[in-house]
This record gives C-alpha cells, structure tokens and sequence, in this order.
C-alpha cells in the first residue's frame, strides 16, 4: 500500500508492521523514521546494512526466525535496500513472523523495481515515496521552526539560511538548533551572526568544487580537491551538488533564449541566487552551452550509478570525472 508522507499519523502507521521508504531525499527518510515510526514500533532496534545481510544470509534469517525468549519484540531496520534483497524480505514477512516490525531504507527505486512493486501491492506493507527538498519545503521547514522556538529572523536572513543549506535537511536542522541555542541569550540576532553561525553542507568546499569545476577554474578545484579526503557518502553528495547546479543552469540557459539580459535573468531567479555565487554562475554560463550542459547531467547520472556500485573506488570515479568532463576545454563553447 502507498502511503503519502503526510498521512503519516499513528492510528495510519499502526495498521502495517513492514515499512519501505524510498527516495534521494535521507533527511526526510531519517526524520520519517525518528521521529513517525521509530515511537510506534517496537523498541528493540536492530541496524543492519544490506551488503551485511547478503554476507551472512543464514544467520540473518536465523535471528529473525528464531525469537529470543528476552528480546521478543523487534524492530530491524535496513539501509541501503536494493532488489538483492527482496527474496528474503518477501520470505519473512510471508511466514507472518509475530513481533517483528521491519523498515526498509532505499534510494531512488524504479517502477519496475520487484520490492518496491510488492510493496506497493500488498495490504500488510507501506511504501512511502520520498522526494527531494526544494526551495519551498526548506522554507517552511524553517519558518515553522522559528515560530515554534519564537525566534525572529527576517525574510532575508531566512533566504540565507535555506540558500546554504543546499537542498540538505539534515544539515539544515542541524544549523536551526545552532541558532535555536545561540538566541538563548540574544533579543535579537544579526545577519552578520547568522553568517558566522551557519556552515551547511558540512564542508563548504563541496559547493566551491563544484562551482569552480563548472567555471573551469582548474587551480582552485585542484586545490580543494587535494586539500580533502572525500568518502564515499560525500562523493554521492557533490555528485548531487553538481545536478542541482546543473540542472540550474540549464533552466537559465533556457531563459536566455528569450531574454538576453543576464543579469535580471539570475537577480530573478527562483531560488535566489546567493550573491557570492552571481559572478561564478555568469562565467559558468558563458563557458557551457545547452547541449553540452544535458550531456554533462546525464554524465553525472551515470556517476552517480558507478559510485554505488562500486563505493571503494567513489574518490577516483569522482576525480576522473571532474578532470575528464569539466575541466576540458573541448565540453565548452
């Protein structure tokens, strides 16, 4: 059964035990989590990864199967949950084992996709979809949170903090309850503070390396590239950077066709635009044409994929790219 996020109350919740939530967004998956079904569900918590599964299949199926006189009642949650998967998930919740309650944590799934497909058709499972933050949903996100913790900021500053954030909300709420403890002893906070405070996106320098890669500024993404040892998690996040930035790009590529003024193209753009960011994404659009900005998105997809699929090699894959299709001058006009 497909469940929409915002019907996400308890006396819904209540009437599953087998839960996928999928989608690009972790935050909203690990709040979904926290904080819907976590207080709900069971309390003995057991956290496994799937690739952890797959290697001791047996066991895995054994501790399930075989409940603990101690320990009766269950919540296992699994991350990264693929169709490798699905057999013995589909077993489990076949047998009706009693309680035990099982949460399912994927990426993006296609429709084609066999455990999404199942959950999606039986009565006894919820799937819930998750999509990717915007603009809108972080701006609520925070003014909901202002008002709630009775802070004052203005529009403006509100801007900054949702534009820093760069689509993440887990590194949003983090930097909110920074501000929350600060205005414990300030009646008023000023821009300039918010500045100093926040510093979304855990390294600013993702953002950096991906701005200057785009602007082909080869020195300055070679340095923050040997400046960090980057994981394979922060690999799938400039990889994500680089598709919201592209993706921008491309809108105002677009816009330019019918409006050749540059400058209100980006003052107007919605989301806002940081101001420290205007003259890099000019130099970014002066440099990419159309066609090459499509097929540098489809490019990143495909990293994308490879990171996945091959995690101990994400720094290389990652590198390779931006040295291969950012940083040649042939991709460009």
């Amino acid at each position: 059964m497909i469940l929409k996020t915002f019907k996400l109350e308890k006396k819904v919740i209540n009437n599953y035990r087998f839960f996928l939530i999928y989608g690009n967004n972790k935050g909203f998956i690990e709040e979904i989590v926290k904080d819907y079904l976590k207080p709900i569900l069971y309390q003995n918590i057991y956290n496994y990864d799937e690739n952890e599964i797959l290697q001791n299949l047996e066991n895995f199926k054994e501790d399930i199967l075989n409940m603990s006189f101690f320990d009766d009642k269950k919540l296992i949650i699994i991350s990264r949950v693929t169709d490798k998967i699905f057999s013995t998930v589909e077993e489990i919740i076949k047998k009706d084992v009693k309680d035990i309650s099982i949460i399912l944590k994927a990426s993006s799934l296609e429709k084609k996709s066999k455990i999404r497909n199942f959950f999606e058709k039986q009565k006894e499972t919820a799937c819930i979809p998750v999509y990717e933050d915007n603009y809108q949903t972080l701006d609520v996100i925070v003014k909901d949170f202002l008002q709630k913790k009775k802070i004052i900021l203005s529009q403006q500053v509100i801007n900054i903090i949702v534009e820093r954030a760069k689509g993440d909300r887990i590194n949003l709420k983090n930097e909110l309850n920074k501000i929350e403890y600060f205005s414990k002893n300030k009646k008023k906070i000023e821009l300039e503070q918010i500045l100093d405070l926040t510093n979304l996106a855990e390294n600013y320098n993702v953002s950096e390396l991906v701005d200057n890669s785009l602007a082909q500024n080869k020195k300055k993404t070679l340095y923050i590239l040997n400046e960090n040892n980057f994981a394979s998690d922060d690999c799938i996040q400039i990889v994500r950077v680089y598709l919201s930035k592209l993706k921008r790009l491309l809108n105002i590529k677009s816009e330019t066709i019918k409006n050749d003024n540059l400058d209100q193209i980006i003052t107007s753009y919605k989301p806002p635009i940081f101001w420290k960011e205007k003259d890099i994404v000019k130099q970014q659009i002066k440099i990419w044409n159309f066609k090459n900005i499509e097929n540098l998105i489809m490019d990143t997809n495909e990293l994308e994929y490879q990171i996945k699929k091959n995690p101990n090699s994400s720094t290389i894959l990652l590198t390779n790219f931006i040295l291969e299709k950012t940083l040649q001058p042939n991709n460009s006009l």
